[in-house]
């Protein structure tokens, strides 16, 4: 296996570690307040390992066969649970059964939605060790969450050794089928028990853990998008750059108006100009040749409308320093740019046959091919492979596999 020396932190990693939280409003109880640069708050205990309380189920369910698994519809055995307070900080954290929440009808979740979620995956490798992949990336965009919507945030060394020991408890629920995994979804909401707008005074952090099959279960199969301009995903200053439960929610119904008009998802565009900005709730690439035959890999730069994916960042980064696995199925010539494109820009180049292929990038699939895009009455074709995927999509696709599994040794790839 090809080796490499780790590598300094990825831009994007090291502007959610570094970029300053949200200003908040401080609370004025118990002398506690948060700091105005980390969004912190000062004085209260964090998460502390040393005191994970381990209860195991006494009533263990059946694993289901992997060909009957629908993503996120079967959890594992157990969870992790850690409570927090405004008063005395983090409590103990608690791996025990998976079971329902207990809360009152008044806590905030309910009405002023006070949630963020990340998502991550565990994959077992040919030896039969478990693997994460780049779980730092996760703590950070999950803290920057925190902050923007006023919860608490946490040390994420921590949290990620308590999710590694709860995976390795419920490691016999990660499929052995090729292109399965263990999903991973932690969970910060508000949890205080009182109506009225403000920092929620308590809170709930829960991860659970999901087997998972791959998301194209019969190969890839490109998807369709309908370019929506009435309305929008995400506005500068908005939260669209963070991972907020209700950034989500806002995309059913415009999703359900596409597929009545026959299209898969949105392909979400801001302003006059019609700006690209996400497909579906995934990043965006597109890849075109220039005029000089120079061929280029784009996504929009990131900011208050475009969020700060794991896959977008890998991708980036693989791209501009690809693994000797990767180099040699790369244009040598490939430009990388993160910068703006508008859908007229689009279009003209699909007219001139320069699109050469465009796809969303995530979590769930990591890569999701597009064959045809709608905007303004007419349909774009995107050129696609016989597999149903674009040369770099398959490049990127198949290193990043390759990563998750440990084939390709890289320090992204975490042992448990």
């Amino acid at each position: 296996m090809f080796r490499r020396a780790l590598r300094p932190a990825s831009s994007a990693l090291k502007a959610a570690r570094a970029s300053p939280a949200p200003a908040l409003r401080a609370y004025a109880t118990h002398g506690v307040t948060r700091d105005p640069m980390t969004g912190e708050l000062t004085g209260l205990p964090n998460i502390d390992v040393s005191k994970l309380v381990v209860s195991k189920t006494e009533t263990p369910k059946l694993v289901p066969p992997s060909e009957t698994l629908r993503f996120g519809h079967t959890f594992s055995d157990h969870m992790l649970s850690i409570n927090w307070n405004s008063g005395s900080g983090w409590k103990a954290p608690v791996i025990g059964p998976y079971a329902p929440l207990v809360l009152d009808p008044s806590a905030v979740i309910f009405h002023y939605a006070p949630t963020l979620f990340e998502g991550m995956k565990a994959y077992r490798d040919a030896e039969g060790r478990v693997r994460l992949f780049r779980p730092d990336m996760n703590m950070a965009r999950m803290n920057r969450s925190a902050a923007r919507a006023a919860l608490p945030t946490f040390n994420g060394d921590a949290l990620i050794s308590l999710i590694r020991q709860l995976v390795l408890l419920d490691q016999h629920w990660i499929p052995s089928a090729p292109g399965h995994s263990l999903y991973i979804r932690p969970t910060l909401i508000g949890t205080q028990t009182a109506l009225g707008v403000g920092p929620s005074t308590d809170a709930l952090l829960f991860v659970i853990c999901s087997p998972v099959g791959p998301y194209y279960k019969n190969g890839f199969k490109p998807v369709s998008l309908l370019a929506t301009s009435d309305k929008v995903r995400a506005w500068p200053g908005g939260t669209g750059g963070y991972k907020l439960g209700s950034n989500y929610v806002q995309g059913v119904a415009p999703q359900i108006e596409a597929a009545k008009l026959g299209y898969d998802q949105n392909l979400w565009l801001f302003g006059e100009d019609h700006q690209l900005t996400e497909v579906g709730t995934m990043n965006l690439f597109v890849v075109i040749e220039n005029a000089d035959g120079t061929p280029e890999l784009i996504t929009p730069p990131l900011g208050d409308m475009i969020l700060p994916g794991v896959t977008r960042d890998s991708i980036l980064s693989l791209a501009r320093d690809p693994v000797l696995e990767l180099k040699e199925r790369l244009p040598s010539n490939l430009k990388v740019s993160e910068r703006q494109i508008t859908m007229p820009e689009l279009a003209a180049l699909a007219e001139k046959g320069k699109l050469l292929e465009c796809f969303g990038a995530g979590t769930a699939a990591i890569v999701s091919p597009v064959e045809r895009i709608g905007f303004e009455s007419k349909d774009i074709a995107v050129p696609v492979g016989s597999d149903g995927l674009g040369d770099v999509a398959r490049a990127m696709m198949e290193t990043i596999v390759g990563i998750q599994l440990g084939k390709i040794d890289h320090p992204w790839s975490i042992v448990c």
